[in-house]
């Protein structure tokens, strides 16, 4: 229906054709109406225009003195205007010189016409409609100002006989049309306000009759939409400080203000006539609409000089008459009716939304009363007035948000609270994650159908995301939304949303705004909610698509979150005109420590009181101006968060006088009457409901007002007795229950001479009863119907002049603390999106989200949240699983291009699982590059990696564990029962392992088929294992930073503690009665090796970090090794194994070196059989620590746990001799001589361990071969160690004599701790059952005795230890039968040997001149009776012999330095006795031999001596 105008200038003829054919076309359809059909006109010469123009006379037409006088209602006027107009025509050249007035006269004379008809209406209109097609009206026409004022009238009173109702609504459509070319075209900017009004009032009345067709009247709304958005366009061209200054300066008397004034009044069609606008001047009242003047009698056309073009004005009545209609408590109106005005008003603001907040006085409107009915009709029951009523509200919300900060507010609010689930009788607990519980509202039906309830919801909402906040609730119930309803209000919801700074807005503007609700937290806190299904919102149809639109909401806004991070969006700068971002954030700070101690406050006065100043909220700000009781007034009047009725019953208390007074005084009531004072007070708390409390809050505000010295009060009294009467008279006037309400004069007459005894005046109490009448004071939470809702509006309007302007900024500034405030919700709702949704589209959003949460995770370093991300998408893989099998099962193993497949169940099932696939290339593509954000995560990554294993699905890097003996080789997958095998003596790998088959499996056990599918499922598993790049994240690991590589080996010890030993915990507490007392082994678990293992590689290749790995691995070590008989085999061997790497890197750590010593102490107290079958691990690990890192041992202490492990260690073959061999190398002239003072015993000890082991072996030899040829040197290992541990004695001695000497060793110390020990080691080796090794001790021995320096010259008391506990115990030991049975050929020769070192040591050491003088009388009885015994062990061999001959040489040399001296010489005392104590013991054995060798001299030779 819009105009078109010509493409060219249209020429003169082409103008004169169309209006001549117009004129035709009007008078045919005239003539075929009765009045018309026989009428002759007859012009006189005095009314021909052409005429008196010819004559020179100035004569107006007939048109013009029609309309002038107002006949024009004559049928051959009517006529004869054509007639002229034809004839004047038809002598012009170009029409367009003519007065444009003049031209359209006559069409304006018929459209005026109640005689007209329809036909006729038409043509007329349709001649318009052409004028306006082909330029005969345009700007450049003559008079066109005058002309479009006639035709503005014209069409808005135009009025016809009514036919038929298609016709007459044919015309009313013309008229439309016309109305749009008019201003629609370019003429349009000639027009002035009151022909816009006109117009526009035309089409708005029309669209709201309901007797015309639907059809009409939604092509009347067309039209209306179209010339709105073309006059609100107009904004986007005016200066608004310009066009405020006008309409401030226009003139308001009644007359003016009619002609502005724009009405909707929808009546129906009476008296047969159609008004297109409005009905007949007769059938209305309202005195102040122009048009309906104009419909009795058409007034003169106003003087087009300097008329204004239309602008302002016309713009705020037309924004002024839509909005009222919207009233849904004006009855006037009906649904239809508003509608209409809904949509209109939404293209207005869709054209030129953004500007009208630039005009104060069309911005003053939308703010209240606009968004008010808006908000009202937002709850009502007609779909359709809903639906638009959401539209509208989105649109000015979009358009104008930055001035309806609190407006947006409370929208969003209501629509949350609609929105909330519905609650249930007994609502179902689930676990879906929240920031805070939603309270569910009651439900309140619509007293009027079609509008909405008077107690439609408002104002400063309740903060839902803080728990503690919910115990004062000041937004009035909602019901919940259901069906179509809910579907359209989150529609809407998504379309405000839809901007990338929606939640930074909302956030900045009212989560860090005190006074505000958390929008951000409540509306994340409903969307993540909504993305679970909820019961009672529909069926699952609508449930999905609820749930769809929240995830979407969801998903964009950590979308955009993510574009900011990831500065995909322009930097947007927070501007400087806005608060600081510090003290937004500081407000939010404080807002949250508000919310509490407004909850504690509400539920206990006195515990809120204490939160509140432990916070500094209360008493912060004390000085000598500021009291502490009015530092908590302050607090509680300016905190909306108080319940009011119980702030009104904590001030009234008694003990609370003072702050009660501090409280009111905070009110300014200077120059307010008494009434307005008491409304102030009394809506700022719920006055409470004792007598005495009341009387004390009334004294209060007497005293305070009555110091603000009002006017006509005589006295405080007065005052007192004057507010008591207020309450009173609030509650006569406004209680239903009081039948018989108060009179003024009754009032009067309470009042009577109580003001100091004096009568306040009439007009005074007058007022004050007016006041309370007319509005009645509304104590906070007392109302929720419309008073309530006028109370929360004008609340609402107060605040707004309060608040600032809606902040909009896209920036990242604030994203952290939002992103730490909801983050785990938005993930846990992606999380079930991906696992439950089936839609591609969301799937693919889903992992977009994953991503970006990880990013940000990333990027605002928030561990948690990155672990949150990997746990949720670790559930969606199902890789996890919630118990792994203790043994492998038997799998199929496919061999596909040279490549061996394991066809395992998991392989299968996940090759089929498309979502599990995603899950895991998504989960592990986001893992890979940012393990450092990682930290609880990894316990999810290393058990997906652990059932991988299992099922044989990992890299192979990832399969092999490291040995010291034979480099790498594959985790075993299955143990088998152990067989009997020989004992391996060659190096290599898993010495322990000699009861396991390596193979994966038996070769007995029966493996199931796999089918194709199978194969190809398996296949699938593969690719997506490989898509997962698993083994790139485990070379990352070691790259970690400290914090997430702790995080990782602490996940890997937590995971390998469960499968070992919590689970052996379990099964000895499932063992109730043990047999044999047999303690429980765990079997042979391949996943706890694998945890090892890779615990232990992950610190190996991280020694950087070893300090804060030790701990965590070792005490899982220590665990395992403390019960090494309840593992199997493999498991403590491989932990042995990964103990002893660890201790190589220990090792290089100063501060960790005692740790390595720990760890050799928990090695060496392994029991025997454990010991025995792992040792050449222990010992091969034992020489690369020792090695490696020689100046490791620094203590006596250190050697000595080196030497019990290797002692520990000794029964297993090859480890003894990789121990002898270190040995070796540590007493060796070399690189490796490592022999020291703090060794010397250790290696003694493990030397003389080594010889006693050949003894041993040799024992056993001679048990099993009785008449077999003994063991040697030459066949076998172990003696020949053991005689070349012996004879490494020799060179232990030699270093101790150059350490002597070098006085590095004190000689006490030396013969204690090193002397005495090597020589008692040599005397058990000298009855050593290996031959070889007896000889040679015995003879080191002898050599040491008789010629080291570290006895020569040795005092009594260390002669005798060497006989007490070195040559005496050898002898003792050499005459046992079971010594001698050791080696029955042999044993005679080391007794002979044993006897001649007796005799030799003690000669040598005790039988010198410088000793004569010493008591060695119970040596020499001990030597005597060891001799006697040798002499008679066995009389028949050599002993029988040689005893007394080796007896003969003692006593001579005895004899010869004077210690053994016959009687008959000159003896002491010390001789004598032993002379005779010699004599007695060898007459025992050997009678007569002492005086054999020593003869006793004769007297004679004794007296010629003297």
């Amino acid at each position: 229906m819009s105009t078109s105008l010509p493409a060219h200038s249209p020429t003169p003829a082409l103008l004169k054709h169309v209006l001549l054919s117009e004129i035709l076309a009007v008078t045919s359809t005239m003539r075929k109406n009765s009045r018309w059909a026989s009428a002759t006109p007859v012009m006189t010469v005095r009314d021909s225009p052409a005429l008196g123009m010819n004559m020179g006379l100035r004569i107006s037409s007939p048109a013009h003195q029609t309309r002038l006088s107002g006949r024009g209602n004559k049928e051959a006027e009517l006529m004869a205007g054509f007639l002229e107009l034809k004839r004047a025509v038809t002598h012009m050249q170009d029409v367009r010189d003519a007065v444009l007035p003049d031209l359209l006269a006559p069409f304006f004379s018929i459209l005026r016409s109640p005689l007209s008809t329809g036909p006729i209406t038409s043509a007329a209109l349709s001649a318009m409609h052409s004028f306006f097609i082909c330029g005969l009206i345009s700007p450049e026409s003559r008079a066109i100002d005058v002309a479009l004022i006639d035709l503005s009238s014209t069409i808005s009173h135009c009025k016809f006989e009514a036919s038929d109702s298609s016709g007459d609504e044919v015309v009313l459509l013309k008229i439309m049309t016309v109305i749009q070319d008019c201003l629609c075209s370019a003429v349009g900017k000639h027009l002035g306000d009151i022909e816009v009004c006109e117009m526009l009032e035309t089409v708005l009345t029309t669209c709201c009759q309901m007797r015309l067709s639907e059809t009409l009247r939604r092509s009347a709304e067309t039209t209306m939409h179209t010339l709105v958005r073309t006059v609100f366009s107009k904004l986007h061209y005016l200066d608004p400080e310009e066009e405020e200054t006008k309409l401030q300066a226009a003139p308001t008397d009644e007359e003016n203000d009619g002609e502005l004034r724009m009405s909707v009044t929808p009546k129906e069609v009476v008296n047969e006539e159609i008004a297109s606008s409005e009905a007949d001047s007769e059938q209305t009242e309202k005195s102040d609409n122009l048009a309906q003047k104009l419909a009795a009698e058409p007034p003169s056309p106003p003087s087009p000089v300097n008329r204004p073009e239309y602008g302002l004005p016309s713009i705020l009545e037309l924004l002024r008459v839509l909005v009222n209609v919207l009233d849904p408590n004006d009855q006037q109106h009906t649904d239809s009716t508003r509608l209409t005005a809904l949509g209109i008003l939404n293209a207005a603001f869709e054209a030129s939304g953004s500007k009208i907040a630039l005009f104060p006085s069309l911005k003053s409107i939308v703010v209240d009363p606009g968004c008010k009915f808006l908000f009202q009709l937002a709850r009502s029951e007609n779909n359709m007035v809903f639906y638009w009523a959401l539209r509208t509200i989105s649109t000015i919300l979009d358009t104008m948000r930055k001035d309806l900060k609190l407006q947006q507010e409370l929208f969003l609010t209501f629509t949350i609270d609609r929105l909330a689930p519905p609650s249930s009788p007994n609502p179902a607990k689930t676990n879906t994650p929240a920031l805070g519980a939603i309270k569910q509202r009651p439900y309140s039906p619509s007293t009027q159908p079609g509008t909405p309830a008077a107690n439609s919801p408002l104002l400063k909402p309740v903060d839902k995301s803080d728990p503690e906040a919910g115990t004062v609730q000041t937004r009035v119930l909602v019901p919940p939304a259901r069906g179509e309803t809910r579907d359209l209000i989150l529609d809407t919801l998504s379309l405000i949303a839809g901007h990338p700074s929606f939640m930074v807005d909302l956030y900045t503007n009212y989560d860090c705004d005190i006074n505000c609700e958390n929008l951000f937290e409540r509306l994340i806190d409903f969307l993540t909610k909504a993305v679970y299904p909820s019961q009672g919102i529909g069926n699952l149809e609508t449930q999905r698509n609820v749930q769809y639109i929240c995830l979407e909401l969801l998903l964009s806004f950590v979308n955009d979150m993510a574009s900011r991070a990831n500065g995909e969006l322009p930097s947007v700068s927070w501007p400087t005109e806005f608060p600081s971002t510090d003290s937004l954030l500081q407000a939010k700070s404080r807002k949250q420590l508000i919310l509490a101690g407004a909850a504690r406050f509400n539920a206990k006065p006195k515990a809120g009181l204490a939160f509140l100043e432990e916070n500094s909220l209360i008493y912060a700000d004390l000085s000598p101006e500021v009291s502490k009781h009015l530092s908590l007034a302050m607090f509680l009047k300016g905190s909306s968060r108080i319940d009011k009725r119980l702030l009104g019953d904590f001030l009234s208390k008694q003990e609370n006088g003072e702050l009660l007074k501090e409280y009111i005084g905070l009110f300014d009531f200077k120059d307010k009457p008494v009434a307005e004072a008491m409304r102030e007070m009394l809506e700022a708390f719920r006055l409470p409901g004792e007598s005495q409390q009341i009387e004390r809050i009334a004294g209060t505000f007497a005293s305070t007002y009555f110091a603000a010295s009002p006017d006509e009060i005589k006295s405080e009294d007065a005052t007192h007795v004057l507010a008591y009467s207020i309450i009173m008279l609030n509650t006569d006037q406004h209680n239903k229950q009081i039948k018989k309400r108060m009179t003024i004069d009754d009032y009067k007459r309470n009042l009577r001479g109580v003001n100091d005894g004096l009568d306040f005046s009439a007009e005074f109490l007058q007022s004050i009863f007016d006041s309370i009448r007319k509005r009645e004071i509304i104590m906070p939470e007392e109302h929720t119907g419309q008073l309530g809702f006028e109370y929360a509006w004008k609340e609402l309007l107060a605040r707004s002049r309060q608040t600032g302007k809606y902040m909009v900024c896209n920036t990242n500034a604030f994203d952290i603390e939002m992103f730490k405030a909801v983050w785990r919700p938005v993930i846990s709702a992606i999380a079930y999106a991906f696992i439950s949704f089936e839609d591609d589209y969301i799937i693919q959003r889903a992992i977009a989200g994953f991503r970006q949460c990880a990013t940000l995770a990333g990027h605002f370093y928030l561990p948690d949240v990155f672990d949150f991300v990997v746990v949720s998408l670790s559930q969606a893989t199902t890789l996890l699983s919630d118990s792994l099998p203790a043994e492998v099962p038997i799998y199929p193993i496919i061999n596909i291009e040279g490549q061996s497949i394991t066809v395992s169940r998991l392989s299968v099932e996940f090759g089929t699982n498309f979502r599990g696939q995603l899950a895991a290339v998504v989960l592990f593509n986001i893992v890979n590059g940012n393990g450092n954000a990682l930290r609880e995560g990894w316990t999810q990554i290393f058990e997906m990696f652990q059932n991988l294993f299992l099922h044989s699905l990992l890299p192979t890097r990832m399969l092999q564990m490291e040995d010291f003996l034979g480099g790498v080789t594959m985790i075993p997958l299955r143990g088998s029962r152990p067989s009997k095998s020989q004992a391996r003596n060659d190096g290599g790998l898993l010495s322990a392992l000699s009861s396991y088959l390596m193979t994966p499996y038996s070769s007995d056990m029966v493996v199931p088929d796999a089918t194709e599918a199978d194969v190809e499922n398996t296949l699938s598993t593969i690719d997506c294992i490989t898509s997962c790049r698993l083994d790139e994240l485990y070379s990352q690991i070691i790259q970690l930073d400290p914090e997430a590589l702790v995080a990782a080996v602490r996940a890997l010890e937590a995971l390998a503690h469960d499968r070992t030993v919590a689970r052996l915990k379990i099964t000895v507490e499932d063992t109730l009665h043990p047999i044999d007392d047999q303690l429980p082994q765990l079997p042979y678990d391949p996943a706890s090796v694998f945890l090892l293992e890779t615990m232990v590689s992950i610190t190996s290749q991280a020694p950087q970090y070893i300090e804060e790995l030790w701990p965590i691995v070792f005490e899982h070590l220590s665990a395992l090794l403390s019960s090494p008989m309840q593992y199997s085999v493999l498991l403590i061997e491989r932990a042995i194994v990964c103990l002893l790497r660890l201790c190589q890197i220990l090792a290089h750590h100063v501060s960790l070196r005692d740790q390595v010593y720990v760890a050799f102490d928990l090695l060496a107290c392994l029991p025997a059989s454990v010991a025995n079958l792992v040792g050449e691990q222990v010992i091969a690990g034992l020489i690369l620590v020792i090695q490696k890192n020689g100046d490791i041992i620094r203590s006596q202490t250190e050697w000595n746990l080196i030497f019990a492990l290797i002692r520990s260690t000794m029964a297993h073959p090859e480890a003894a001799r990789m121990s002898f061999d270190l040995i070796e190398g540590l007493i060796a002239e070399g690189p490796d001589y490592s022999l020291s003072v703090d060794n010397f015993l250790g290696l003694l000890t493990i030397l003389d361990d080594f010889a006693t082991a050949a003894s041993t072996l040799q024992e056993q030899q001679l048990h099993k071969r009785r008449r077999g040829e003994p063991l040697s040197s030459s066949n076998s290992l172990v003696i020949s160690r053991g005689k070349k541990a012996v004879d490494i004695f020799p060179v232990l001695h030699k270093n101790l004599l150059s350490w002597m000497q070098l006085q590095m060793v004190d000689e006490p110390q030396a013969w204690k701790n090193m002397g005495l020990p090597l020589l008692s080691a040599l005397g058990r080796q000298s009855i050593n059952a290996a031959r070889e090794i007896r000889h040679n001790a015995i003879s080191h021995l002898q050599r040491i005795l008789l010629g080291s320096a570290l006895i020569n010259d040795a005092d009594q008391p260390k002669v005798e230890e060497v006989f007490n506990r070195v040559i005496f115990p050898l002898v003792d030991e050499l005459l046992r039968d079971s010594v001698a049975a050791r080696d029955p050929q042999g044993m005679a020769e080391t007794r002979l040997r044993g006897s001649a070192l007796l005799c030799k040591t003690f000669m040598h050491l005790e039988l010198r001149e410088t000793r004569a003088t010493t008591d060695f009388r119970l040596l020499w009885i001990q030597v005597l009776d060891l001799l006697d015994r040798l002499m008679n062990v066995n009389r028949g061999d050599q002993l029988y012999e040689a005893v007394p001959e080796s007896l003969k040489n003692v006593l001579l040399v005895m004899n010869a330095v004077e210690i053994l001296v016959p009687p008959g010489a000159i003896q002491n005392e010390l001789q004598r006795t032993l002379w005779l104590n010699t004599h007695e013991r060898m007459e025992r054995f050997l009678p007569g031999f002492l005086t054999e060798v020593i003869p006793i001299p004769p007297p004679d030779s004794l007296s010629t001596t003297d």
